[in-house]
């Protein structure tokens, strides 16, 4: 799994790419925590995700869980078929915000 940190439109966006799998979802669900810690809204990009396992959800969940706490926005961008169903199978693509792009996601939620 490769991470990256930007920020577009007042959110911060963590674009992740490759596997994200119990090897790779603590450092995922850190920089997940850290933003949200911040005050930042969040959106997480994976467009360029082919791979997700349990432990990989369970740090989107966390962090899901944490920004509504918060009174943050949280949402996911660009989802890629592979991760895509897999929300499906768990029904979290209903639980999730989930946009095409962070500008798609950005202008509905001005």
């Amino acid at each position: 799994m490769k991470l990256k940190l930007r920020e577009e439109g007042g959110y911060a966006v963590i674009e992740l790419s490759g596997e994200v799998d119990l090897s790779c979802s603590p450092e995922a669900r850190k920089e997940i925590l850290a933003c949200l810690k911040a005050n930042k809204n969040l959106l997480i990009d994976l467009s360029a995700v082919t791979y997700i396992d349990s432990s990989g959800v369970a740090s989107l969940v966390e962090g899901y869980q944490t920004a509504r706490k918060q009174n943050q926005k949280f949402g996911l961008v660009g989802v890629s078929k592979a991760v895509l169903n897999v929300l499906q199978l768990a029904r979290l693509d209903k639980v999730f915000p989930i946009h095409d792009s962070a500008a798609e996601c950005i202008t509905a939620n001005k």
